[in-house]
C-alpha cells in the first residue's frame, strides 16, 4: 500500500488538513512546518494525487505559456529557455505541469490559446511577451481569465500583473555609456516594433541623446528580428550610411553577436571601429569574442517571480494586481572603447 497523507502527517507531527495546506502552498502555514512536512514526504517517498487533487480542486493543477511566434524560432534565442528555467524551478516546487503555446502566426497563437482557456486544460496563462493591441492580451482581460505578463502591458497596466525591468532607465544608462566614450554617432537596433520592450528601450536610447544635446537621427534606427540572423542584416543597412554610426545600442544580446560577426566580414573590428552595448546577458554574450557589455536584466529571477505570481493569482483571483520590477546590472566588458582610441 502506498504512502498516504496521514503517514506524512504522523511523521511530520502534524494534522492531515496541515499536509494538505502544504500540498496547496497555503499562506497560513508557516516556512518551518512547510519545510518539516516537505522532509517528510521525501523520506517517506510521498507522491500526492494530482489528477485527485484536480478534480477535489477543480483545478487542472496546470498554467500556460504563451510566446510569441514559434518554438523553434523562439528557443533560437537564448532568453526563453532562460526563462523556462526560472518559471519550471517555481511550477516543479508547486507540482504545477506546464502547456507551451506557440505559433506560426498571430492567428494560430490566439487560437491555441483559446482552445487552453474553452477546453479548461489550465487553470491560468503566462505571457512571455507584451505587443501593442496584443488579441491574446485582450482576449484573457476582457474574459478575465487569469494572466501574467512577463513585460509591460501596452493598455490596462494598472489592472494586469506584470514582471518586468525598467527598460527605460536601462537603455538610457547603457547608451550613456557610450556617449562617455565620446561617440557621437550611435546607432539603435531594435526588435520588433510592436513589441513593448522594443519601444521602451528606443525610448531610453532617445532620452540619453536627447539630454546630451545629439541629433536623433531616424536613419540610425532599425528593427529587426530578436535572432543572430537579424543583426546581421541590420549591419547591412547602417553601414551602407554616407557616416556609418560607431556605436551601437542593440536590444538582444544574440542580435549583437550577428552584428558582431557581419561587421568582421565587412573589415571591421569591435571594439576598434564600432562600439556595442547590448541588452540580456545571456550566457554567450560572457564567452564572445569580444564579450559584449550588456544590461543584465536577470532573466531567471523574470521567470521565478512570474511563475510565483501567476500561482497565487490562480489560488485567489482576489490577489491585487501587481508590478515586480526585478532590478538590472550592467556587465562591462570589452565590446566598448573610447571614441578618441578609435581614431588612432
Amino acid at each position: 500500500m502506498g504512502v498516504t497523507i496521514k503517514d506524512v502527517a504522523k511523521a511530520a507531527n502534524v494534522a492531515p488538513s496541515t499536509v494538505s495546506r502544504v500540498l496547496a502552498d497555503s499562506s497560513r502555514i508557516s516556512a518551518d512546518t512547510k519545510k518539516r512536512v516537505r522532509r517528510a514526504m521525501k523520506e517517506l517517498g510521498y507522491h500526492p494525487n494530482v489528477n485527485a487533487r484536480s478534480l477535489a480542486n477543480r483545478s487542472t493543477q496546470a498554467f500556460g505559456i504563451v510566446m510569441k511566434s514559434s518554438a523553434d524560432k523562439a528557443l533560437q534565442n537564448p532568453f526563453f529557455p532562460e526563462v523556462l528555467r526560472g518559471i519550471s524551478s517555481i511550477a516543479h516546487q508547486l507540482d504545477y505541469s506546464l502547456y507551451i503555446s506557440t505559433g506560426e502566426t498571430e492567428d494560430e497563437v490566439l487560437e491555441s490559446v483559446q482552445r487552453m482557456v474553452y477546453g479548461n486544460r489550465v487553470d491560468g496563462i503566462l505571457l512571455l511577451y507584451s505587443m501593442v493591441n496584443d488579441r491574446v492580451m485582450n482576449f484573457l482581460f476582457e474574459r478575465k481569465f487569469p494572466f501574467i505578463v512577463i513585460g509591460k502591458p501596452c493598455e490596462h497596466m494598472d489592472s494586469i500583473t506584470h514582471v518586468d525591468n525598467d527598460n527605460v532607465t536601462a537603455s538610457k544608462e547603457i547608451t550613456n555609456r557610450l556617449i562617455d566614450l565620446g561617440h557621437e554617432r550611435i546607432a539603435f537596433i531594435g526588435g520588433d516594433e510592436d513589441l513593448v520592450v522594443t519601444v521602451d528601450r528606443k525610448r531610453g536610447y532617445q532620452l540619453a541623446l536627447q539630454e546630451s544635446g545629439m541629433l536623433l537621427l531616424e536613419e540610425y534606427s532599425v528593427h529587426t528580428e530578436f535572432l543572430k540572423s537579424g543583426g546581421r542584416e541590420a549591419v547591412h543597412e547602417l553601414f551602407n550610411l554616407p557616416d556609418p554610426p560607431t556605436g551601437l545600442v542593440i536590444v538582444d544580446d544574440l542580435m549583437s553577436i550577428g552584428v558582431v560577426t557581419m561587421l568582421e566580414e565587412l573589415g571591421k573590428q569591435v571594439p576598434r571601429d564600432v562600439s556595442i552595448v547590448s541588452f540580456n546577458n545571456i550566457h554567450m554574450s560572457e564567452i564572445a569574442r569580444p564579450s559584449l557589455t550588456t544590461v543584465d536584466i536577470h532573466i531567471y529571477e523574470l521567470g521565478r517571480q512570474a511563475a510565483k505570481c501567476l500561482i497565487e493569482k490562480m489560488q485567489d483571483e482576489s490577489v491585487p494586481t501587481k508590478r515586480i520590477i526585478v532590478p538590472y546590472n550592467i556587465k562591462d566588458r570589452q565590446s566598448t572603447q573610447a571614441r578618441e582610441e578609435t581614431l588612432l
